[in-house]
């Protein structure tokens, strides 16, 4: 088969994009948050400067989506405003951490929760243990997960876009649920008592293995400098949005579509998002103990395992929240993962139709899917869950999305004088001002990361680095075809 099929509508790519959104995350992050920040207060600022910047990026990207309506979305867009090397430096980082290392987060964290309610598939269930590198169950278990649907999404983008929106509607409607039930069921007064009192009393909790080591008061400039540094989780809890883009290829009139569901699908999760944070503002109180001995003693800082969700569950439905939650994660992220593997594999592919990949990965099987590039993808994303924790690739992951998503919305304004003949069905909103501003609060963060979290994010600023030297050695071996334009 020589061409995609556009079989997704344009519920279909919401679907993409909540479903690629909705995962762990929002279930789990706030815990460091809290600790980072200290008070309810900025909690819930952290989650509202994310969802704006998350808001403005899909409306900026939907004129990119527009005019540019092919598969590889972001790394067609990098290519044409900068050229062939930038793109590839997209897709690179893409294969190696972005979306690899987001797929194994996932999947990792579908094998924790998983073990919560299988303890066969814990953590702590070692099977091998050679040369110091150690097996366990649930990272067997996350990438038998990856291996699942990465054969159900080769047998054709109507297989994928069915899982996705079987387990997206499920558990948008589960956590639109919780929210609910956390207002009326699991207000507590002693919470909302104590989290008005401290509401913008800010601290940095900091620890070292798993031990609090200090708090410290925070004021002025080291406020600033903390919301940036708390918002590798709620960045990397929104991400994701764009990999609709990926599939446009697929997409019923993407011109139009393609925008409609980045806009539509965003701004409806980022309200869910935040909405699930006032409720557990509501239910839990911000600061508490890691010795505690019950929930509201913890608080959202010391949540058990970081698991907010479940604590906040507990106030609700008492004994069986661990469970409950456990089910609706593992519901969360198994969705998650299917639309980040459908749509992933067509950034391979459109860089190998440009030479910058391996050639097999630009075909597609004779269910029109881009198999061979699924398979890379898959094998890849499984050895990344050996390497690391949740954590670890969070932080490799948000820092590398932001320098590129710095560099896409930039894209807008280069395109704009470079190739002002282009059909833009779709203009970005608030042109210039809005994604100027988009640009400049994404580096503020990103220069951020790079100071207090150096450790995770130079790793991830050299892996885009490295990059380079591949591209050449490609190009003179090789030889590369540049994009032809839309």
């Amino acid at each position: 088969m020589s061409d995609f099929k556009r079989e997704m509508s344009l519920f279909d790519a919401m679907m993409i994009v909540m479903g690629a959104m909705i995962g762990s995350g929002i279930f789990i992050v706030s815990a460091d948050i809290a600790r980072t920040v200290g008070s309810p207060g900025l909690l819930l600022l952290v989650w509202l400067i994310t969802g704006v910047v998350t808001v403005i990026g899909a409306l900026s990207y939907g004129e990119l989506a527009g005019m540019m309506p092919h598969a590889g979305g972001l790394y067609v867009y990098l290519r044409e405003a900068y050229g062939p090397l930038i793109g590839f430096l997209y897709g690179w980082t893409t294969f190696l951490v972005i979306q690899t290392g987001t797929i194994a987060a996932v999947g990792v964290a579908f094998a924790k929760f998983t073990g919560l309610i299988i303890p066969w598939f814990s953590e702590k269930h070692v099977l091998i243990q050679v040369l110091g590198l150690k097996i366990t169950a649930a990272q067997v278990l996350a990438i038998a997960s990856i291996i699942v649907l990465t054969y159900l999404n080769m047998r054709g983008v109507r297989t994928g876009k069915t899982i996705q929106g079987v387990f997206t509607v499920t558990k948008t409607v589960a956590l639109s649920g919780l929210i609910l039930l956390g207002f009326i069921v699991g207000a507590n007064a002693v919470a909302v008592k104590a989290n008005l009192a401290a509401f913008w009393k800010a601290s940095w909790t900091h620890m070292a293995a798993g031990q609090v080591v200090s708090v410290e008061p925070l004021t002025g400039l080291m406020i600033l400098a903390a919301i940036g540094a708390a918002m590798v989780g709620s960045l990397f809890a929104s991400d994701e949005w764009y990999t609709v883009t990926y599939i446009a290829g697929e997409v019923k009139n993407p011109r139009k579509n393609i925008p409609r569901s980045l806009v539509l699908g965003a701004g409806i999760v980022i309200l869910l998002y935040f909405l699930a944070n006032v409720a557990y503002v509501v239910i839990l109180p911000v600061r508490g103990g890691p010795e505690a001995a019950d929930v509201i003693g913890r608080g959202i800082q010391f949540a058990q395992s970081d698991r907010v969700g479940t604590a906040a569950a507990e106030m609700i439905f008492g004994g069986p929240a661990a469970i409950i939650m456990a089910v609706l994660i593992m519901i969360s992220t198994f969705g998650c993962n299917n639309g980040l593997i459908l749509s992933g594999a067509r950034v391979y592919y459109a860089m190998a139709k440009d030479g910058l990949f391996f050639k097999s990965t630009g075909t597609l099987n004779r269910r029109s899917v881009p198999g061979t590039a699924l398979v890379v993808q898959c094998v890849w994303a499984s050895l990344l869950c050996l390497s690391g924790t949740y954590s670890d690739l969070l932080d490799y992951v948000v820092f590398a999305v932001l320098i590129f998503f710095v560099l896409v919305v930039s894209g807008i304004f280069i395109l704009r004088k470079k190739h002002p003949d282009w059909e833009r069905p779709y203009k970005a909103w608030g042109y210039p001002v809005v994604p100027a501003l988009y640009i400049l609060v994404a580096a503020a963060i990103a220069v951020d990361l790079l100071i207090f979290k150096a450790k995770y994010t130079v790793p991830g600023l050299l892996i885009v680095l490295l990059g380079i030297p591949v591209y050449l050695l490609r190009k003179r071996f090789a030889g590369t075809r540049t994009g032809t334009g839309v």
